[in-house]
């Protein structure tokens, strides 16, 4: 008697699927919608993961777009300190649907930023971006002209770009209802000054996420109609939560929320697809063997892994290949480019001695 899973491929049953096959043998766990060449140009933004795709673009000899350049005279540690080269456009750690969207907004003119800024020590810092500049602007107009610039990429991103890749990291994100903003991070934690009844937490839910990306579309496709774009989730948990849960349960509805909603979309639209790093690092079968001992901090090889399934899906190659087969994708700890691990500087766990946070 024929079924639906009479004829169904070994991938789409666990058993020859996920338990049998050696783990860093599993293969075909994405199928791309679309192809993308190596003349492409992909633009990148998102988490603290999402830094690690352009990078790995650039190894495999495709084309990362990069739209917002190091000015010329700058140290590759300073051109790394001030937020240059990590995505296309100088924009810092996007880690919500709704910053994104709020960037784009502001590129495209749809909105305007408020004017608001953040003195310290006689510097000017962005609250939309404030690990950017680490020692701040000189004043409040190099700081308006350092983001005009900013937005100025990303409109030219968005009109150049075949590619979209946007890596969804939280749900979680602080609001300032006085101007209707999402901020990247807590007043006060990095920078700024936290008040009580103007910064407001909201833990976005599957609706709200699906409808920011969706604006984020439909607002990039106003000046780019041939615009796809790639969703992926990153393995890397949250390194604090402000919703009173358990930090292992909150992790798991913020990342449960983010795959729902990137998927649900992926579904709904031609042009958008979802690749699944978040299952390649955090999938049983692989036992977090590709965390670093804090359990939060991909490691390299999971990276390069992560990647690997990537480039082996676009080019049609049916084999992983060996975690460490690209040795060169990143250098260092994760921790050092997320701006939310300053959070865990304000652990009272009485043994816990990290280091304070950047001012």
């Amino acid at each position: 008697m024929q079924h639906p899973y009479t004829r169904l491929p070994a991938r789409s049953f666990w058993r020859t699927a996920v338990a049998e096959p050696d783990a860093l043998d599993i293969a075909d766990l994405w199928t791309p919608k679309f192809a993308i060449g190596p003349d492409d140009p992909v633009i990148t933004a998102g988490s603290c993961f999402a830094r690690h795709i352009g990078r790995a673009l650039l190894e495999e000899g495709m084309h990362w777009y990069d739209a917002e350049p190091a000015p010329p005279g700058l140290s590759p540690a300073e051109r790394s300190a001030r937020g240059y080269g990590r995505f296309s456009f100088r924009t810092g750690n996007v880690y919500t649907a709704a910053a994104l969207r709020q960037w784009v907004a502001w590129a495209l003119g749809e909105e305007k930023p408020p004017e608001e800024i953040w003195q310290q020590d006689g510097r000017c810092h962005d609250p939309y971006r404030p690990t950017v500049e680490p020692n701040g602007f000189g004043s409040p107009d190099a700081l308006a002209q350092a983001r005009e610039t900013t937005l100025a990429a990303i409109r030219t991103a968005l009109a150049k770009a075949d590619v979209l890749v946007f890596t969804l990291g939280l749900t979680e994100a602080w609001h300032d209802i006085r101007y209707g903003t999402v901020l990247p991070m807590c007043p006060g934690t990095v920078r700024g000054t936290y008040d009580p009844d103007r910064h407001v937490l909201h833990n976005h839910t599957v609706a709200q996420v699906r409808r920011d990306l969706a604006a984020v579309l439909d607002m990039a496709r106003g000046v780019n109609s041939r615009l796809r774009t790639v969703l992926t989730v990153s393995p890397v948990p949250l390194t604090a939560t402000a919703t009173a849960r358990h930090a292992l349960v909150a992790t798991t509805h913020s990342k449960s929320v983010l795959r729902a909603a990137a998927g649900q979309l992926a579904d709904e639209c031609e042009q958008v697809d979802y690749f699944p790093s978040y299952e390649i690092v955090t999938g049983f079968p692989y036992r977090a063997a590709f965390y670093e001992p804090n359990l939060r901090t991909v490691s390299p090889d999971g990276v390069a892994f992560v990647m690997r399934h990537f480039f082996d899906a676009l080019h049609g190659r049916s084999a992983p290949v060996a975690p460490a087969a690209h040795p060169t994708l990143v250098a260092g700890g994760e921790d050092h480019w997320c701006d939310d691990a300053v959070l865990d500087y304000y652990n009272p766990h009485p043994d816990h001695r990290p280091l304070p946070p950047a001012r």
